[in-house]
Order: C-alpha cells, then sequence, then structure tokens
C-alpha cells in the first residue's frame, strides 16, 4: 500500500513551469555568449568552399586510316605494226607491133597586137610679151633724183611688169634692185604711168608679164 501510494503521487506531481524553462533558457544563452565574449572557448573554423567547375567534354580523337599511295597507272604499250610486204614488181614487156604514139598537136601562139603609138601633144602657142619700146606710146624716162645724183649713186633696176589686154600696167613688182632705194623708187613710180604694147596669142590681146630694164648712168 504504501509503494502503491508513493507510485501515485509522484505521477500526480506537476511539472517545472514555462516561465521556469524560460528563466534557464535565458541563462544557459548568457552563459555561452560570456564564454564567447572572453573567448573562453571559440568557434570551429569556417569550412573551405570548394568551388569546381565543370569542363566541355573532350572531342573524341578517331584514329584516322592509313592514306596508301596511288598505285600507278599500267603503261600501256604501242603495238608494234606488222611488217608490210614489198609486193614483187612485175615488168610488162611491150608488143612488138605496137604502134607508135601520135604526135599531140600545139596550137599555135597568139600574134600580139601593137600597142598604139602616143599621140604627139599639140604644142601650145605662147603668147608674144607685151612690148614698152614702141615709138608711139612716147613712154617719159624715169627721172634722176638730185640728191641720188650729188652722191654719186647710180645702177641697173629690173622691174616686173603685170600688163593687161588694153596695154595698161596693173601690177609693178622690184624683180632686182640697183642698190639704191631712191633710184629703185622713182623706177617704180615712173613705169608705174607707162603704156605698154599687149601681148597676143595669135590675133588675141591677153594679159602677160614683161621685165623692164632701166639703167641710171652717171656721164661726166
Amino acid at each position: 500500500m504504501r509503494l502503491a501510494s508513493s507510485l501515485y503521487y509522484d505521477e500526480a506531481r506537476p511539472g517545472p513551469s514555462p516561465a521556469a524553462l524560460g528563466i534557464v533558457v535565458a541563462v544557459h544563452i548568457l552563459v555561452v555568449w560570456l564564454l564567447l565574449h572572453f573567448k573562453v572557448i571559440a568557434l570551429p573554423a569556417p569550412l573551405a568552399v570548394l568551388s569546381v567547375s565543370l569542363l566541355p567534354p573532350a572531342p573524341e580523337i578517331r584514329p584516322q586510316p592509313d592514306i596508301l599511295p596511288p598505285k600507278p597507272l599500267p603503261v600501256a604499250r604501242k603495238p608494234v605494226p606488222a611488217p608490210v610486204p614489198v609486193p614483187t614488181p612485175t615488168v610488162l614487156a611491150a608488143p612488138a607491133d605496137s604502134p607508135s604514139p601520135s604526135p599531140i598537136a600545139v596550137p599555135p601562139a597568139p600574134t600580139p597586137v601593137p600597142a598604139p603609138a602616143p599621140v604627139a601633144a599639140t604644142p601650145v602657142a605662147a603668147p608674144t610679151p607685151p612690148r614698152f619700146d614702141a615709138d608711139y606710146l612716147d613712154n617719159p624716162k624715169p627721172a634722176y633724183p638730185a640728191i641720188a645724183r650729188r652722191m654719186g649713186e647710180q645702177g641697173r633696176v629690173v622691174l616686173r611688169v603685170r600688163v593687161d589686154a588694153q596695154g595698161l600696167p596693173i601690177d609693178v613688182q622690184l624683180h632686182a634692185s640697183s642698190g639704191s632705194e631712191r633710184l629703185d623708187a622713182s623706177a617704180l613710180q615712173t613705169v608705174r604711168r607707162w603704156k605698154f604694147v599687149p601681148a597676143r596669142l595669135g590675133n588675141e590681146p591677153v594679159a602677160a608679164s614683161v621685165l623692164v630694164p632701166i639703167a641710171f648712168t652717171l656721164k661726166d
């Protein structure tokens, strides 16, 4: 009876209250904090982090087949031509009574035709030159410049005169100088006023040119 009463009593005894458990837990936390703060105990060192990177798989290396050198091509042999038999020449005898070949007629060569003789060109008659020395023309003589006479200038002037069909000078040019400009100018001025006998081609008066010489001389 006594044992049973003790068991019943233990079961009926109430447990600790929540406030008491909280105080106990707080005391333990405070003790642990104090130990850590004063380095009475040390936390375990952090574990090293191992970083692992995955590499792409290496390409598969396949063994290459052995490359064999190309086989040499067979050399084609040229066929050897068979020998050609040489025929034996046949000798043909001419018959004894064969007639001789007739001669071949050759046509005569054509007779060359002589070329016609060249026709001689008819010479064209040259016109008679104009005249300036006819007495009836009454052409004056060029004046001898006084300054040229005092300086002793003299010489021979040749003029080329173009005369028309009426006998008038249409162009007078100096063909050869006397060596003095004064003598040349006097001859040009005088001959431009002359009259001429026109040139003639048959009975037809035509224009033509003539050379007119004029001499300037000093006489003692």
